[in-house]
Order: C-alpha cells, then structure tokens, then sequence
C-alpha cells in the first residue's frame, strides 16, 4: 500500500512539473531549443514557462522601468532566424552596475524563465539569482564575459 501511494505522489509531482514547464535549461546555450519552444506556443501548445538558455547580440537596450515587482532593466536579444526577444533584469536583485550594463552590439548569454502570454508579449524574466515559490532555477546574464546574477 505503502509503495502505491508514494508512486501516486512520485506520478503527480512529475505531472504537475512537467504541466509547468519547470524544465532544467540546457547545460549550454541552446537557442534551437528556444525557437521550438517559441514555434510550438504560437502553433498553439500550452503556454507553460520554460527555462531557456540562450545567447546572442543586443540589438536595442530601453531604459529602466519601475514596474510592480521593483525596478527592471529590458533589452532585446538577437536569438537568430530574425528572431529577437526581450529581457528582464530585475535590477534590485541582481549585483550589477548602474543600468544600462548592456549595449547594442554586446555579445550576451542569459538563463531565465521564458514567458509566453502572446506573440506580443513574450520574454525571458527570471534572469538574476533568486529563486521563488512558483520558480526554481537561478539566472544570469553575461555581457561579453562579465556575469550579473
């Protein structure tokens, strides 16, 4: 009985990750990765987050924001394919430099979490440290071979 029930609560919690999309990121970067997972949301798949390792070149940097979370810093991310996306730096959470620590041009690899809520809004948050209740993997950006967590 013992062994029924723990396999009941083992087959539960891998359901629930899995409908989370609580997946590990790639040891490496891997934006193949995150342009099938960004394929499939706009082809209709369920919109959970994913954990994303990507790299590539800034293309534009926009200013600091307070948003309802705290002061966030954004810029966009070539992925490759013509694909850009946009990340969020939680700049009370993160140990780096006064915003803006990224520049067009500047070649950038970052973890977070990929949120899809539209083909408009979409992004990569989660970039820095921490980890939350509803979010277990730490981030982190590295510009040109400078770490920010």
């Amino acid at each position: 009985m013992k062994t029924l029930i723990l396999a009941a609560l083992l087959a539960s919690t891998v359901t629930l990750q899995a409908a989370q999309g609580q997946t590990a990121p790639s040891p490496r970067c891997d934006n193949g990765r995150f342009l099938a997972d960004q394929r499939a949301f706009d082809e209709g798949a369920p919109r959970t987050d994913r954990a994303e390792h990507l790299c590539g070149t800034v293309v534009a940097v926009a200013p600091a924001r307070h948003t309802r979370s705290g002061m966030h810093g954004f810029f966009y991310l070539s992925v490759g394919q013509g694909v850009s996306i946009r990340i969020v730096s939680d700049l009370d959470r993160m140990n780096a430099p006064a915003w803006p620590w990224v520049a067009k041009g500047d070649q950038v690899e970052v973890v977070g979490r990929y949120y899809f809520d539209s083909p408009r809004r979409q992004g990569i948050d989660w970039t820095h440290h921490g980890t939350g209740r509803t979010w277990p993997v730490e981030g982190f950006v590295t510009v040109n071979g400078t770490t920010y967590r």
